[in-house]
């Protein structure tokens, strides 16, 4: 369905992000076509029962959500662009990441923090690459459902601007956005701190580890 909707494209790689096997694999598949000018971690899930877990014992939430894009991130030929889709709901997720190694439940706003982040931190790391994350708004796609009150177009400008454009203001890191204008993110995702208290928890879990510099 996907070939048929963008004809030119070269291929549709699948794999199930709740895995870490499968998700390491399609590392691997992406890494045969080269670098890739931009990549868009746009994947994930909103409602689950709270006690649904991945194949790997892990809140299914966070699987997909969280540890999928570290590990693709991370395994992933660095591309020239990464632009995350994290949510205004990041700003009620739990800064202090205790939720990750206490057992505490882990919410959709947690994992959107997560997103923010893994960008904010990538940005930091990787001065070679545009890094940035964004919120698309409340659109009526499946999962925003029929009454979101956002534009659907302005849902998805956002990311073919930050993957694709020249302008100035496109050409930056280390930001998040909103319909293409800068907005207000919860400030502990620049916190090295918490940063490296992110990345020693995603190390843990997938055994994949970010390098460090260029």
């Amino acid at each position: 369905q996907a070939l048929a909707k963008v004809p030119g494209a070269e291929t549709v790689l699948v794999a199930d992000l709740s895995s870490i096997n499968e998700t390491r694999e399609l590392a691997l598949q992406v890494n045969a076509f080269g670098r890739f000018d931009a990549i868009i971690h746009n994947a994930g899930i909103y409602e689950v029962s709270e006690n649904s877990k991945s194949v790997d014992g892990l809140p299914l939430l966070f699987a997909v959500n969280s540890i999928a894009p570290y590990v693709l991130t991370c395994l992933i030929q660095k591309p020239k662009r990464l632009i995350y889709l994290s949510s205004n709901m990041h700003l009620g997720g739990n800064p202090t990441l205790e939720n990750l190694t206490n057992g505490s439940r882990i919410s959709y706003s947690d994992t959107k923090l997560h997103n923010l982040v893994l960008a904010m931190t990538v940005a930091d790391r990787w001065k070679d690459v545009y890094s940035n994350a964004l919120h698309p708004g409340w659109v009526p796609t499946k999962m925003g459902g029929e009454g979101a009150t956002d534009n659907l177009e302005k849902g998805f400008e956002t990311q073919v601007w930050l993957a694709t454009s020249i302008d100035k203001e496109a050409c930056i890191s280390g930001q998040y956005f909103f319909h293409k204008k800068l907005v207000r993110f919860l400030p502990e995702a620049k916190n090295k701190t918490i940063q490296d208290k992110f990345l020693s928890i995603c190390e843990k879990i997938s055994g994949v580890r970010l390098e460090d510099s260029n």
